[in-house]
């Protein structure tokens, strides 16, 4: 049968897609040093499109990779209610993947401890968390290749910021704290709304989250509303606030960890005075009135200039 003229642009835009993806992912894991020769790769395959995906394209480049490797797809079994058990492990034979699925009722554990009503995400997470790192260990896995993509690094960037006073975000590469574990995010370059509209063509067997994802009033879900308007108002905003987590100038921010201020167009080697020295005068009839010191505050136009942006 002879493909329409429509069918075949639409093919050519699957494969335009697919191809984007693969060059992301693959650009993403040579910047970051995330696989090397050898390793043994947990792929955490949540059941959802952004997991689907990482496991997609990660087999699509093992194909033809410049190093070996190996790959397991690990799938945590929460026992949320009705959760589908039979769908992924069928999904995955088919597909003569490697997988194991574990098996902790994490989902009592939140619906008891958290009270109604209150955030389950944070628990859940960290619940979660524990179990695959345990499995890592157990099984002598060298990476954990999670499906966070380029929409989650930007959303966790202006949680930390609005929420927690800090500049973080989630890194394309992260050692674990207690320092076993390497966790990576091929998908860091990666938009949201491609790889949606990937698993849609793909017809992955997508798993909704009915625990956390279906609770309202998030911070995540705040940021994520706020970066989609952004987005719709200014295309290409989103990537610019990516951009900007590679291009950190620590002397133009003011982390006295990561920049020595002290020493900046220091004059003399004599000790500066501290805080105490400074507050130790007479205090101005303001200071009096509300009992603390009135900071000193600059008005240059660099601050101008970046108040009239985040106004805008």
């Amino acid at each position: 049968m002879t493909m329409t003229a429509s069918a075949r642009k639409q093919e050519f835009e699957n494969h335009k897609l697919a191809k984007r993806l693969r060059r992301q992912v693959g650009q993403a894991i040579a910047d970051f040093g995330m696989i090397e020769e050898g390793d043994k790769v947990m792929v955490c395959l949540s059941g959802g499109k952004d997991s689907h995906t990482l496991l997609d394209i990660l087999l699509q480049l093992k194909a033809r990779a410049p190093v070996e490797f190996e790959l397991v797809a690990v799938n945590l079994d929460q026992k949320q209610p009705g959760f589908p058990e039979e769908v992924l492990p069928a999904y995955l034979r088919a597909l003569g993947v490697d997988f194991t699925i574990l098996e902790q009722d994490t989902y009592s554990v939140v619906q008891r401890v958290v009270p109604e009503g209150k955030t389950q995400c944070s628990l859940c997470s960290r619940l979660r968390r524990g179990a695959l790192y345990t499995h890592a260990v157990e099984q002598g896995f060298t990476k954990i290749a999670l499906g966070h993509h380029r929409d989650d690094l930007a959303a966790t960037f202006l949680m930390n910021l609005f929420f927690h006073a800090k500049l973080a975000s989630m890194p394309p590469k992260l050692l674990s704290d207690d320092g076993r574990h390497v966790v990576i995010r091929p998908l860091a370059y990666c938009r949201e709304s491609d790889i949606a509209r990937y698993a849609e063509q793909r017809g992955f067997p997508i798993i909704p989250c009915n625990l956390c994802g279906s609770q309202p009033n998030l911070q995540r879900k705040q940021a994520e509303r706020l970066l989609a308007e952004w987005d719709r108002a200014t295309p290409g905003r989103v990537d610019q606030i990516v951009r900007a987590l590679g291009d950190v100038r620590p002397s133009q921010l003011a982390d006295r960890s990561l920049f020595d201020f002290h020493a900046l167009g220091r004059r003399s080697q004599a000790a500066l005075p501290d805080t105490h020295a400074w507050l130790a005068g007479e205090p101005t009839a303001r200071d009096e009135e509300e009992g603390v010191p009135v900071p000193i505050r600059s008005t240059t136009t660099q601050a101008d200039d970046g108040l009239s942006i985040l106004s805008g």
